[in-house]
C-alpha cells in the first residue's frame, strides 16, 4: 500500500510532467542531469531568511543554475526537504543537477571568504591584512579595533583591542564589516583565555591585560613553541626580582607607535621615550604589544621551572638561556660577537 507521502510525490510528478510535457522518466532523469546555463565563471544566489520553495527555485531557474523551477521544487519534495532550505548568499560555479543543488542548500553550504591572521601581528599589522585581502579598508578594521566596549569585563582600562584580536583563520560572507570580523575575534580570544587560565591568573596576581601583555611579549620573542615556557620563565623570574624586562620587541613597538620604527633597532634606539620602552621603564609595559596564540597565552602562565634570567639568539630561531650574567655575556660573544665576525670574514 503506498504511504500518502509517495502518493503526494507521484500526483506533484504528474503535474510536473503534465505541465512541463514531457514524459515521467524524463522528469526523473532531469532530477540527476547537470545544468549551467549562466555566463561568466559562476554566479551568486541570495535565499533570504522566509523565501519559500517556489520563490527559491524561481530564483535559480533566472540565474541559470536549474533548467526548470518545478523540476527543482520536485527535488525538494522528493526529499522533504522543504523547510532544510537554509538562508545565506551561494556560489554557484560549476553544472549541478536539481538534487545536487537542493543538497547544496539544504547543508548551508553558504559562500564565505577565509582571512588568516598568524599570531604575534598586531592590530596595525591585522589592518594591512585585513585591507590587502579586499575586506575592506585598513581604516575601518583600526576603527573597529577601537571598540573597547567588546572587552569591558574582562579589561575595563582597555584602550584598544590589542592582543584582544585572536590570531586565527576567519570564514566571512561577502558583505561582513570590519565590525563583524572584529567581534569574532573577540569572542574567539574569549574561548582560547579559558575560565582555568584566568583562574591560574589571579593565583598569580595577574590580571587579564597583564597576562595578555606578557603573553605577548613572549610571541615576539621567539618562533619557537619549545622555548615558550623558558622565555615566560625569564620575564617571570625577572618581574619576581624587579629587574627591567629590557625586552626589543617592546621598543620596536613604540617606535612603530609613534612611526619612527625603520627596521633597524640600534642604541640609540633603546632610548626611546616611551612607557612601552621596558630599557627604560621597568616592570610589564601599559599594554599587549601584538596578537599571542593560545599555547603562548597558556605558556605564560605555565612558565618553565627555570633560574634563568637572559637569553639571546643562537640565529637559527632558538636562543642561548642563561642564569648569570657572566654566563649570558659569553652566549653574546659566542653567538653574536663571534658569529658575525665570521659571517664577515666568510669563515
Amino acid at each position: 500500500m503506498l504511504t500518502r507521502a509517495l502518493w503526494v510525490s507521484f500526483i506533484f510528478l504528474g503535474v510536473v510532467a503534465a505541465v512541463s510535457g514531457i514524459a515521467w522518466t524524463e522528469v526523473t532523469n532531469q532530477l540527476t542531469k547537470p545544468h549551467k546555463s549562466y555566463s561568466g565563471p559562476g554566479v551568486f544566489v541570495t535565499i533570504a531568511p522566509g523565501d519559500s520553495t517556489s520563490v527559491i527555485a524561481n530564483r535559480l531557474m533566472h540565474e541559470g543554475i536549474v533548467v526548470d523551477s518545478r523540476i527543482f521544487r520536485f527535488a525538494v519534495w522528493k526529499n522533504d526537504l522543504d523547510r532544510a532550505l537554509q538562508a545565506g548568499e551561494y556560489y554557484f560555479d560549476a553544472p549541478l543537477s536539481p538534487l545536487e543543488v537542493v543538497d547544496h542548500i539544504a547543508r548551508g553550504r553558504v559562500y564565505l571568504r577565509t582571512i588568516t591572521f598568524p599570531e604575534g601581528l598586531t592590530v596595525a599589522e591585522m589592518a594591512k591584512r585585513f585591507e590587502s585581502e579586499s575586506f575592506g579598508s585598513a581604516e575601518s578594521f583600526m576603527e573597529a579595533a577601537d571598540r573597547v566596549e567588546l572587552v569591558s569585563e574582562m579589561d575595563p582600562g582597555a584602550e584598544n583591542l590589542e592582543g584582544y584580536l585572536f590570531p586565527e583563520t576567519y570564514s566571512l560572507p561577502r558583505d561582513a564589516t570590519a565590525d563583524d570580523l572584529v567581534e569574532e575575534m573577540v569572542a574567539q580570544f574569549e574561548v582560547a583565555f579559558t575560565d582555568e587560565l584566568r583562574a591560574i591568573a589571579v593565583e598569580a596576581g595577574l590580571s587579564v591585560r597583564e597576562t595578555v601583555t606578557l603573553a605577548s611579549i613572549i610571541q615576539k620573542e621567539t618562533g619557537s613553541a619549545g622555548e615558550h615556557t623558558t622565555v615566560a620563565a625569564v620575564y617571570r623570574n625577572r618581574l619576581n626580582i624587579g629587574m627591567p624586562l629590557q625586552c626589543d620587541p617592546t621598543v620596536i613597538y613604540a617606535l612603530s607607535l609613534a612611526g619612527e620604527y625603520d627596521g633597524n633597532l640600534t642604541r640609540t634606539s633603546l632610548q626611546f621615550d616611551s612607557p612601552y620602552n621596558t630599557y627604560r621603564y621597568g616592570g610589564l609595559p601599559p599594554g599587549p604589544i601584538a596578537a599571542p596564540g593560545g599555547a603562548v597565552l597558556e605558556a605564560a602562565l605555565h612558565p618553565a621551572d627555570v633560574p634563568f634570567l637572559y637569553f639571546v639568539s643562537r640565529n637559527d630561531g632558538t636562543h642561548a638561556f642563561a642564569t648569570t650574567l657572566r654566563e649570558h655575556n659569553r652566549n653574546v660573544r659566542k653567538f653574536q660577537v663571534e658569529y658575525f665576525r665570521r659571517r664577515r670574514s666568510g669563515s
